[in-house]
């Protein structure tokens, strides 16, 4: 007998350890406060340094917008969507939420290695703590976005409040992108420097500043690939219910609630089954 089967049949663990599927649940469940801990300190020192301190979290997307608005304004002329500065802060806010939860995840253990390698905990809560951080950057964001509805609009409606399940559905499809990303990136850490090249393309072919049906004929090859992109689906039925102009499309709630579930339980389940080799060089 080896002395690992020793040492197993008397009870002892591998440090590292994978725990079962329903226990890793359970640990990550009860630690949750150590994630939103993470997020909100991670916020604080990331524009620890700067003057404007957190104001950077919504001035960013803000001038973001604006510049998009300013040049694909022009450039798309007469093409450009109905109702195009709700449209295109919805949009533009949105995909934020989305690239930022992306790109951050996809560094959610190779960042931390120092914390991965000296405490024992789930280690899917980093990649959870990143789409919270994300998610707690997106909030005052959203102050904004209703300023520009109300400016824009003149109107305040009671189908806004529809924003919120939406925003629930984003977080759990976000986070099974953060947990896909980070297990990648631990294997093949050349990825990272490819991560801003996706997000780039990735805004690009979901919508996010022109409408696929002023540019594109429906039977369009172009057309029917950007509407299978999921992050389109969740921008269009964002829109239905925030920007005036665009119908309501009640059907593509499943669609999002199946994109967002999909992603969740592959993304948890090919994460944990890596738990063993988080922090070991690999």
């Amino acid at each position: 007998m080896s002395a690992e089967e020793y040492a197993l049949s008397h009870g002892l663990k591998k440090v590292g350890a994978r725990p079962g599927l329903l226990k890793y649940i359970s640990e990550t469940v009860s630690r949750i406060n150590f994630a939103y801990t993470l997020a909100s300190y991670g916020n604080e020192a990331a524009n620890a340094k700067s003057r404007l301190g957190s104001w950077w979290n919504i001035l960013l997307p803000t001038i973001q917008a604006a510049t998009y608005g300013l040049i694909f304004g022009l450039i798309l002329g007469a093409n450009k969507p109905d109702n195009f500065l709700p449209f295109l802060f919805t949009g533009v806010f949105l995909f934020s939420y989305i690239s930022g939860s992306f790109s951050l995840g996809a560094g959610a253990i190779i960042s931390n290695s120092g914390l991965v390698k000296s405490l024992s905990f789930p280690r899917v809560l980093l990649p959870l703590s990143i789409v919270m951080s994300q998610t707690l950057n997106l909030f005052p964001q959203l102050l904004v976005l209703a300023v520009v509805l109300i400016s824009v609009q003149q109107t305040i409606s009671w189908t806004w409040l529809m924003l919120v399940p939406l925003i629930a559905l984003l977080f759990i499809f976000n986070f099974g992108l953060a947990m896909i990303m980070a297990r990648i990136t631990v294997h093949v850490r050349d990825l990272n420097k490819l991560v801003p090249f996706i997000s780039r393309i990735l805004f690009y072919v979901s919508g996010v500043f022109f409408s696929v049906e002023k540019i594109f004929s429906p039977d369009s090859i172009f057309a029917q690939l950007i509407t299978l992109n999921p992050i389109y689906d969740f921008l269009n039925l964002a829109r239905s219910y925030l920007v005036e102009g665009y119908p309501q499309q009640p059907e593509q709630w499943i669609t999002v609630s199946i994109w967002s579930f999909s992603v969740f339980v592959i993304g948890f389940v090919f994460f944990w089954s890596a738990e063993e080799r988080y922090g070991r060089g690999d």
